[in-house]
């Protein structure tokens, strides 16, 4: 009997997770400005105008350094890594 390779897919990085998470987040926030990097419709940097920089409301994930292992863990789980 003829054995056939396993074929494993490669592990995704914890930086891309982190841009997939990052791109999630910008993706449901309904306005322009989630992150202080953002531009608003007028061209002008968000800043602290920023969802992100407000108290409430929503809360976008912006920045790597935001990101925890667990919800690394968590991503790689929902994809099935």
């Amino acid at each position: 009997m003829r054995r056939e390779p396993t074929v494993s897919t490669p592990r995704i990085s914890d930086a891309t997770i982190a841009q997939r998470i990052i791109a999630q987040s910008l993706s449901m926030y309904p306005g322009s400005c989630a992150c202080p990097y953002n531009t608003d419709r007028g061209g002008r940097r968000c800043g602290k105008r920023s969802a992100y920089n407000r108290g409430g409301g929503y809360a976008p994930i912006c920045f790597a350094g935001d990101i925890s292992r667990e919800m690394i863990a968590a991503f790689r789980k929902q994809d099935g890594q």
